[in-house]
């Protein structure tokens, strides 16, 4: 029994000074987070922790000082953990800063569901109400400005989809009349061809003068061989007197 009692002393005694620890990692914390020192303050704050992690104090702080390295997954981490707390004004402000966690991380409409609950658990935290107007404002002009950007992209599809058969129904005309003008070409040959088959013996006036020329030279040059013929064939031949 006295052995009994001795261990609960000793058992006693280390819890106090224990806590005592806690506490001052949480003071040292607290200084270091004053003086922006946010990474130490972080260290000072998990070590005050590590062996009773149900320490609100010191996971609420840890939370913070990781909120302000914009470590905002992780500092949500500790605030949802702070929110399965029973204390209703530890829970207010667990979800009131995971709601600011979520909304630097562009969660939206997250951020929107845990003010809610943080007003839920403190009705009268008016600084939580105007956080919760501000994201919804937010996710109001996110949605609208997502929605001008689908009717634009829209538009612009409607826009290259006509455009795209403009061209195509210019290229056709185009590669239609190319395909044609041979086809043209080759009727107007056959049509001169025709016309060249059916006046045969049409004579140009001018060819028709060479023609003329032509012919009166070779009917002067056949009277001239002629003329000497005849001229040659007159010649006597002389006989001889025996």
């Amino acid at each position: 029994m006295k052995q009994l009692v001795i261990i609960l002393v000793i058992l006693g005694q280390g819890l106090r000074l224990y806590a005592q620890q806690e506490k001052s990692y949480i003071k040292k914390g607290n200084d270091l987070y004053q003086q922006k020192k946010y990474k130490e303050a972080e260290t000072n704050y998990r070590k005050s922790v590590e062996k009773k992690n149900q320490n609100v104090e010191g996971n609420f702080n840890l939370g913070d000082a990781l909120y302000k390295q914009k470590q905002f997954d992780k500092a949500g981490e500790q605030f949802n953990k702070i929110a399965e707390s029973k204390n209703k004004a530890v829970v207010a402000k667990a979800y009131h800063n995971l709601g600011n966690s979520l909304l630097e991380n562009k969660k939206l409409e997250e951020s929107i569901e845990a003010y809610k609950k943080a007003l839920i658990n403190n009705p009268k935290d008016e600084e939580t109400r105007y956080n919760l107007a501000y994201a919804q404002e937010k996710l109001k002009k996110q949605q609208q400005q997502n929605k001008n950007n689908k009717n634009k992209q829209n538009k612009d599809n409607k826009q290259n989809k006509d455009q795209n058969k403009d061209q195509n129904k210019n290229q056709q005309n185009k590669d239609n009349k190319d395909q044609n003008k041979p086809n043209q070409d080759k009727k107007d040959q056959d049509k001169q061809n025709q016309q060249q088959q059916q006046q045969p013996n049409k004579l140009s006036k001018d060819d028709a003068e060479r023609m003329l020329d032509a012919l009166n030279n070779n009917e002067k040059q056949t009277q001239d061989k002629l003329k000497n013929k005849k001229l040659k064939g007159a010649k006597m031949q002389i006989s001889k007197d025996w």
